[in-house]
């Protein structure tokens, strides 16, 4: 009985990660062709539709390193699928175990971008701040992490992560 809740447990995990990938990838793909030619102004001074192909992290770092974030994303993709697996299936880790679909959606998003196209492509940009242009990948990657964050310091107890420890 637990295997098959575990199986179910997972294949909800499954689909909802290929819901948000396709979400993502969607997006990309109108922005790669509707807004080379022209950036769509939302809210003048504010916010903007502007594609740009990215081919390094987070505010342009490491420009031009695609193997280097390839294997980087592998590596965090084993880690979170190692990490989903050892969240518990009680409703009071749900939140954990949606933070970790979420993170790894935005991660493979990007991943793929990264594979199929050898850049990322980003398209919304807040210019009232001037804020590097991102996708909704990052949206996933960043708020997940940050929600993340926010559960395991503040509201989970430690022993509430004993889950997480080596099993002797």
């Amino acid at each position: 009985m637990k295997t098959q809740k575990q199986y179910g447990r997972c294949l909800i995990a499954v689909v909802l990660f290929a819901v948000l990938v396709c979400l993502d990838l969607m997006t990309k793909l109108w922005a790669q062709n509707t807004l080379p030619e022209k950036p769509i102004i939302l809210i003048q001074g504010v916010f903007e539709l502007r594609y740009l192909e990215n081919r390094g992290a987070a505010f342009g770092l490491l420009q031009n390193q695609r193997t280097f974030f390839i294997i980087l994303t592998v590596i965090f993709l084993a880690a979170m699928v190692y990490v989903y697996m050892r969240i518990p299936s009680d409703k009071k880790f749900l939140p954990l175990r949606l933070l970790v679909i979420i993170v790894s959606s935005g991660a493979f998003g990007n991943f793929y971008d990264r594979l199929k196209l050898t850049y990322v492509r980003d398209f919304l940009y807040f210019s009232l701040i001037d804020f590097p242009i991102f996708n909704v990948a990052d949206i996933y990657v960043t708020c997940s992490a940050v929600a993340f964050f926010i559960l395991v310091v503040f509201v989970y107890k430690e022993d509430d992560l004993a889950f997480m420890e080596k099993k002797k």
